[in-house]
């Protein structure tokens, strides 16, 4: 998680507690276990609907929240970290719940007595209903809760089949409006016109209102644009298909870097992929670039055919290469190499030869495609970027050593690095080791969806 999202994430959670203790001070100066109980069930369900609420928001793929967390990607995983803390505040909030009831019921606790002559009435008619409803929310809620569970384990784990994941994914928000159910009915009623009572309403309308747009189609719906597939080219050796995209009317432009969503089959669903082009509006075309990793993407050049309807959603991403440095490093590893691929083309469109940053481009692969391997070449010399190639078997492995001692003045340069995760992670932390302000110049492309 960058330095940015840490904050946001712990902040997220620092302002739900901030507000909920200004309106419960007393709230942990009580003797009463069961008043300790009840306040501390108030909060982690305050924290655990205010998680789930923000990830629901998210999913939305709102473009405020996506420029301030660096793109569509950190975003993403600012929604999965969401989902992780609902899960643990959530299980506490069922151990408050059902804990001390074990604990009565094997005689380590004594239940607090019921006041004499009965509790009062209440007068109030939406208090009543409420309260009428109370034994429904909680049966509902503790379902919600377990389904809940489930769906958020099958996310995380990520060595669950991907159609598993995304198929279960979409009952998320059905699960999500039945805890928004369980939370309206058993917040303190008292509290609703407080500071945490207005922030938590907020919250639950927000994510009520994300859950119903996903369950009817809507999230991204805005940013959708019709195309065609104009040309398709397969590399058998770096098992990746090259599709070229003519667009409709409605897209408003990409910058080198970006991602879209496409979908080619209704039944798939939609499916990022880097944009490998620049965009010129008189041909209106996108490039896109997959390699064979997933249950969708192997086999893929057998499926699609040129004249096939496909939709286009974005752009995304904020991986945009505007750093400001005369320098750059950048670092493709793999299929990594998709977003230099379009920034290339860009910059050897630009009228503005002058001002472009000095680039030395490392693209480092285990597979060959002469073909393949050949176009990069021809757009890193159009585009004036040094072009450093190494093939695994025959170069070994890239490290951070062999950047420096290529590039003698890396402490002025930017980096920017696509690829594995795991690699980009060992590489940050190298740079970082050697003094390198990574959060402000190591630039990583996570790309992972979930």
């Amino acid at each position: 998680m960058s330095r940015r999202s840490y904050w946001y994430f712990w902040g997220s959670w620092a302002v739900f507690a901030a507000v909920w203790f200004a309106t419960n001070l007393s709230a942990l100066r009580t003797e009463n276990f069961f008043a300790l109980r009840a306040a501390m069930m108030q909060l982690s369900g305050v924290w655990a609907t205010g998680a789930m609420s923000l990830a629901m928001l998210l999913a939305l793929r709102p473009r405020w929240p996506e420029a301030r967390l660096g793109g569509l990607d950190k975003m993403y995983r600012f929604h999965k970290w969401l989902g992780l803390g609902f899960l643990v505040v959530s299980i506490l909030h069922w151990l408050w719940a059902k804990g001390p009831k074990w604990a009565a019921g094997l005689g380590l606790l004594t239940r607090p007595e019921r006041p004499a002559g009965g509790r009062p009435a209440i007068t109030d008619p939406i208090r009543a209903y409420l309260g009428g409803l109370r034994g429904t929310a909680e049966g509902l809620g503790e379902w919600a809760f377990y389904a809940l569970a489930l769906l958020l384990v099958i996310a995380l784990v990520k060595m669950i089949n991907y159609r598993l994941f995304r198929y279960t994914h979409r009952l998320v928000p059905l699960a999500y409006l039945v805890l928004a159910f369980h939370s309206l009915v058993l917040f303190d009623y008292a509290q609703w016109r407080t500071p945490i009572g207005i922030l938590l309403a907020l919250l639950l309308a927000g994510g009520s209102w994300a859950a119903l747009a996903s369950i009817f189609g809507l999230i991204g719906k805005g940013r959708r644009v019709a195309g065609e597939i104009s040309s398709l080219k397969h590399y058998p050796g770096v098992r990746s298909l090259e599709s070229v995209i003519k667009l409709g009317e409605g897209w408003q432009g990409h910058k080198a870097g970006q991602f879209a969503f496409v979908t080619s089959n209704p039944l798939e669903g939609a499916h990022p992929y880097t944009i490998a082009s620049a965009w010129l509006p008189a041909t209106r075309e996108v490039t896109f670039i997959s390699k064979e990793l997933g249950d969708h993407t192997t086999g893929l050049a057998d499926k699609l055919r040129i004249g096939q309807k496909v939709t286009v959603e974005g752009p995304y991403g904020c991986f945009t290469f505007d750093d400001g440095r005369d320098h750059q490093i950048w670092i493709g590893a793999g299929i990594g190499i998709t977003p230099f691929v379009a920034r290339m083309k860009e910059l050897a469109a630009s009228e503005h030869g002058a001002d472009l940053p000095q680039v030395d481009l490392f693209h480092t692969t285990n597979e060959v495609d002469e073909a393949a391997l050949a176009r990069l070449a021809a757009d890193a010399r159009a585009a004036n970027v040094r072009l450093h190639l190494l093939i695994d078997a025959r170069d070994g492995r890239l490290n951070g050593a062999r950047i420096r001692e290529t590039v003698p003045d890396w402490r002025e340069a930017g980096l920017w690095f696509c690829g594995p995760s795991g690699f980009g992670s060992a590489l940050r932390a190298d740079f970082a080791a050697q003094g390198m302000a990574v959060d402000e110049r190591f630039h990583q492309e996570l790309f992972e969806m979930r």
